[in-house]
């Protein structure tokens, strides 16, 4: 079996595993799969595979049989296949556009898929100059402290939002950082009104960053675009129409992945 996390770099650890354990269900046919014998092909540890393999049962992509349980391909990959495929690769479809970003903006640009309500970036565009911001993909990032992390945040509901929040301990990454879930809550009302968010020395002391959500085919929040620079660049005079060209190309983006027709 090919390794997914090694072939393409616009994939991320868990996009990868998800599609491993799809096409290991898949490659066994009508027999399907026992939990024991999917652990062994994934080379995971048995309690990982069964909380994998139930949340992707939970979304219709597998289907367990009893007795047994045996994990068969669900009916939902029938509908998805082409969506899966497509966040993939997503970061490889928005690059164009994130380019154009940069260009526009003179500001690091970066596209995040919604894991989970966390961020997940999986491509950047550096903007012009010295200053190069360590943000490294594939890995979650605080999804109360980053404009992207708000962006997706915002879409969800309060009990998922609570649920998410809680999971990080609203850690204090700066003096700015939100540390209560009221203050959270009342951010991301703020967020749904004005359709972006803004990390203003959130995440690290000295850099803004300005974030909007992206959505899927179906309206559901894929992930968030978002644009990074130093704060003595970006002044109270600029911070209004940079929102408002981030927002616009989160919408382009949105686009791209909106024409979908399953």
């Amino acid at each position: 079996m090919p390794n997914l996390e090694t072939t393409d770099r616009y994939q991320v650890r868990s996009v990868a595993r998800a599609l491993e354990m799809l096409e290991a269900v898949g490659e066994s046919g009508e027999a399907g799969l026992t939990l024991t014998e999917m652990a062994q092909r994934l080379d995971m540890a048995k309690s990982s595979t069964m909380a994998a393999a139930r949340t992707r049962a939970s979304s219709g992509f597998l289907r367990i049989e009893t007795p047994g349980p045996r994990y068969h391909l669900g009916l939902a990959l029938l509908r998805y296949g082409d969506l899966v495929a497509q966040m993939t690769s997503l970061g490889k479809i928005a690059l164009p556009l994130l380019n154009e970003l940069t260009e526009e903006t003179g500001l690091t640009s970066r596209l995040a898929i919604n894991e989970e309500g966390y961020p997940v970036f999986i491509e950047r565009v550096d903007g012009r100059g010295s200053v190069r911001f360590y943000t490294p993909l594939g890995q979650r990032e605080s999804p109360h402290s980053t404009a992207a992390g708000k962006a997706i945040l915002a879409q969800l509901g309060e009990e998922q939002v609570l649920r998410i929040v809680s999971g990080t301990d609203l850690i204090a990454h700066t003096a700015n950082s939100l540390t209560t879930i009221d203050a959270v809550l009342s951010e991301l009302k703020h967020v749904q009104l004005v359709g972006y968010a803004i990390d203003n020395e959130e995440e690290a002391d000295g850099i803004i960053c300005v974030g909007a959500p992206i959505f899927n085919y179906n309206g559901h929040c894929a992930g968030a675009v978002s644009v990074t620079g130093l704060k003595v660049d970006i002044t109270q005079r600029v911070i209004g129409p940079l929102c408002t060209t981030v927002l616009s190309y989160a919408e382009r983006i949105s686009a791209l992945i909106g024409n979908v027709r399953l």
